[in-house]
C-alpha cells in the first residue's frame, strides 16, 4: 500500500491544503510549528478514524487538539491511496466520525468500508500496531537512564507476547482481577432467597382473596354524591326562603314592626287614637256647652251686680230685707255675700266650661296630628277620615299576613336546616365509609405493590441464578485461559525471542553500519549489543545508538505484523534528531537499499535532503 495524495479542508492549523506523495522516499520539510505533526496526525486519523472522548478527557483529546482554527471549511478531508492494484479515496468528516466514505476510483463507485476491506488497505494493522511499528518517532525520554527504561519496557512487552499491545503478565493479572470480580458478583444466597420469595407470594395471594378487600368504594361514592345533590337542592330552597324572609323582614323593619304582636299593638294604638279623635271631635262640635258657659258667666256678672246693689241698700237701712234680717238677728250684709258667692260660682263655672272646651280642642288637634302621621306613613296621605281609618286597618291586616308568612318561611327554614343537618350527617357517614374503603384499597394497592415487588424480585433472582450459572461457566473459562496462557507463555517467549534476536540483529547491523552486528536478550530481558570484541550492555551505549536500536526493533515488529504481500509506508516523524551526520547518512542509505516500499520522513532540518542530493539518491521533497 502507498499513499498518493491528500487534501485537508480543515484540521488543526491546516486548511485548504493539498499534498502529493511519490513512490520511494518522500521528505516533508517544514520549520518548527509549520504543521508537520498536524499532517502526520491527519494521515493517522484518515486511516483509523478519531475517537471522541467524553467528560473532562474531551478537553485534551485528539478531537479537541486538532479542531480547525478556521471553521469555515469544516473539520474534514480526504486521502487517496493505492492498494491491490486499485486506487481508493477515503473521505471523513470528523465532526461526525460516522460520515466515513471509501470510493474505489478504479471501478468508479463507492464501496462499503467493511473490516475485510480496511484490513486489506491497512495491511492487517490496527491503530495500536501502527503507532508502535511503522509510525516511527524518537525515544520520548530526555535522559539516557529514561531512554534505557523505555526501550526495555518496549522489548519486554514484545518479548512476552509478540505484540506491543498485548502483555501476558498484564493479561494474567487482568484474568485474576476478572475472576475476583466474577466471584464478587456471585450471589450465594440467591437460591434460598428465591425459595423464600415464592412462599411469600403464595401467602400474599391468599390474603388478597379475603372478603374484606371487596371494593365498595364506588357504591359509597354514589350515595355520597346523591346526598350532595339533595343537600344542594335543599340549600337552594333554603336560600330562596331566606331571601323571602329577608324581604319580608325588611318590609316589617321599614315599618318598624318585629312580629304580629307588634302589628296588633300598633293597630290597637291607632284605633285608640282614632276613637279619642272621634270623641274629642264630637265634644268639640256640641254648642250647648259653649252657650251654658256664656250663660253662667252672664248670670255670675248679674249676681255680682245684685250683690253690690244689696250692699248699697243695706247701708241706707230702707230695705225690707234689712228689717227682716234685723228681726231674725242676722247681718244686713248676708244677702250681698250670698249674691257674691253665687256670682263667683257662676263665673268660675263659666270659665271652667270654656277651659274644658279648649282642652277638647287640644285633644282633637293632638289626635289629628298623630293620625296624620300614621296615615301618611302607611297610606301615603295624611287626611283623617273614616275611609282612611278603614284603609289603615286593611294595611295592618296585610302586615299581619306578611308577618305570618315570614314566620311560616322561618319555620320552613328551620325544618330545612334540620333536614340538611341530617343529610350532612349522612354525608359524613358516607365519607367515613369512603375513607375506610380508600384505606382498604390503599392497603390492597400496597399489598399488590408488595406482591408485584416480590414477583419482580423473584424474576430478578431468576436472572441472578442464571447469572450465577453464567459466572460459574466464566470462572471455569478463566481458569482454563490461565492454564492455557501458562502453557503458551514459554512457547511464545522462546519463539519470539529467537525472531527478535535474529531480525533485530540483522537490522541493527545495517543501521549502525556494522558497528554492532547483533543484539542478544537474556532470560531477565537484559539487552546486550554484540561487537567483535565484547558484549556491550544497553546502559553503556550512547543516546544515538539507543535510538538506532529503537528503530531496529520497530522495523522488526513491522515486518512481523505486516506479513502479507503488501507493506505499509514507513513514516518517520523527526526520528533522526539524535543522529549525527555519519549515522544519519548510514541510516538513510540502509533504508533506501533495504526497504522497497514507500518512505515518508517528516523533518525540521535540511540535512536529510542535502545528504540525499549529495549522494544522488532520488527523493520527492514536500515543503510546508
Amino acid at each position: 500500500m502507498k499513499l498518493l495524495d491528500l487534501h485537508i479542508n480543515g484540521y488543526g492549523k491546516l486548511h485548504d491544503c493539498s499534498i502529493r506523495f511519490e513512490d520511494g522516499l518522500n521528505v516533508v520539510y517544514g520549520k518548527n510549528e509549520a504543521g508537520k505533526s498536524t499532517l502526520h496526525s491527519f494521515i493517522r486519523s484518515m486511516l483509523f478514524g478519531m475517537e471522541r472522548m467524553r467528560g473532562r478527557a474531551a478537553r485534551t483529546d485528539q478531537f479537541s487538539r486538532y479542531k480547525p482554527w478556521d471553521q469555515k471549511n469544516g473539520y474534514q478531508g480526504r486521502l487517496r491511496l493505492e492498494s491491490g492494484g486499485h486506487i481508493y479515496r477515503i473521505e471523513r468528516d470528523f465532526h461526525n466520525n460516522r460520515e466515513f466514505v471509501v470510493v474505489d476510483e478504479t471501478i468508479g463507485r463507492e464501496v462499503e468500508p467493511t473490516k475485510a476491506l480496511m484490513d486489506q488497505l491497512l495491511c492487517g494493522l490496527n491503530e495500536t500496531a501502527y503507532n508502535n511499528t511503522i509510525s516511527i518517532g524518537q525515544l520520548k525520554s530526555a535522559t539516557d537512564e529514561g531512554m534505557v527504561t523505555e526501550l526495555k519496557d518496549y522489548i519486554a512487552n514484545m518479548n512476552t507476547s509478540g505484540s506491543m499491545a498485548l502483555n501476558i503478565t498484564k493479561a494474567s493479572a487482568f484474568l485474576k482481577a476478572q475472576r475476583k470480580e466474577m466471584e464478587r458478583q456471585m450471589v450465594p444466597e440467591a437460591a434460598r432467597s428465591y425459595t423464600t420469595l415464592l412462599g411469600d407470594i403464595r401467602n400474599i395471594e391468599r390474603e388478597l382473596a379475603a372478603p374484606q378487600y371487596e371494593n365498595h368504594l364506588t357504591e359509597y361514592q354514589k350515595k355520597k354524591a346523591q346526598a350532595r345533590e339533595e343537600l344542594d337542592g335543599l340549600q337552594k330552597e333554603k336560600e330562596a326562603l331566606l331571601q323571602k324572609v329577608a324581604r319580608g323582614r325588611q318590609v316589617l323593619e321599614t315599618n318598624k314592626f318585629t312580629d304580629e304582636a307588634s302589628i296588633q299593638a300598633y293597630e290597637e294604638h291607632g284605633q285608640d287614637i282614632y276613637d279619642d279623635h272621634c270623641k274629642a271631635k264630637k265634644l268639640c262640635e256640641k254648642k250647648s256647652r259653649t252657650l251654658l258657659a256664656a250663660t253662667a258667666l252672664s248670670l255670675g256678672i248679674l249676681a255680682a251686680v245684685g250683690g253690690i246693689l244689696l250692699i248699697l241698700f243695706a247701708g241706707a237701712g230702707e230695705s225690707v230685707f234689712t228689717d227682716l234680717l234685723s228681726g231674725l238677728q242676722l247681718s244686713p250684709y248676708l244677702p250681698s255675700v250670698l249674691f257674691f258667692l253665687l256670682a263667683i260660682w257662676l263665673i268660675a263655672s263659666g270659665f271652667l266650661l270654656f277651659a274644658k272646651n279648649g282642652s277638647y280642642r287640644k285633644d282633637l288637634d293632638y289626635c289629628e296630628r298623630l293620625l296624620q302621621e300614621i296615615f301618611s306613613r302607611h297610606l301615603g296621605d295624611g287626611t283623617v277620615s273614616p275611609e282612611a281609618m278603614d284603609a289603615f286597618l286593611v294595611r295592618m291586616a296585610e302586615f299581619k299576613r306578611l308577618s305570618r308568612a315570614v314566620r311560616s318561611s322561618e319555620e320552613a327554614v328551620e325544618r330545612l336546616t334540620g333536614q340538611m343537618e341530617q343529610l350532612r350527617s349522612r354525608q359524613i357517614g358516607f365519607g367515613e365509609e369512603i375513607e375506610k374503603q380508600q384505606k382498604l384499597q390503599w392497603e390492597l394497592e400496597k399489598r399488590l405493590e408488595h406482591l408485584a415487588s416480590c414477583k419482580q424480585q423473584a424474576e430478578a433472582l431468576k436472572e441472578v441464578l442464571k447469572e450465577n450459572d453464567r459466572i460459574a461457566q466464566e470462572l471455569a473459562a478463566i481458569d482454563l485461559a490461565q492454564e492455557t496462557m501458562t502453557e503458551l507463555t514459554t512457547s511464545i517467549r522462546d519463539s519470539f525471542g529467537l525472531y527478535l534476536n535474529k531480525e533485530a540483529s540483522d537490522l541493527i547491523c545495517g543501521i549502525t553500519g556494522g558497528i554492532y552486528n547483533s543484539m542478544s536478550i537474556d532470560e531477565d530481558l537484559n539487552i546486550f549489543m554484540n561487537t567483535e570484541s565484547k558484549l556491550v550492555p544497553l546502559e553503556q551505549v550512547s543516546s544515538g545508538t539507543m535510538d538506532q536500536i529503537y528503530l531496529a526493533l520497530r522495523l522488526a515488529a513491522a515486518k512481523l505484523f505486516c506479513s502479507g504481500p503488501e507493506r505499509m509506508p514507513l513514516i518517520f516523524d523527526d526520528s533522526f534528531v539524535l543522529y549525527d551526520d555519519d549515522r544519519l547518512k548510514t541510516a538513510l542509505k540502509w533504508l533506501i537499499s533495504s526497504f522497497e516500499g514507500q518512505i515518508i520522513i517528516f523533518t525540521c532540518h535540511k540535512r536529510e535532503a542535502q545528504m540525499l542530493t549529495a549522494g544522488q539518491i532520488p527523493y520527492h521533497l514536500i515543503t510546508i
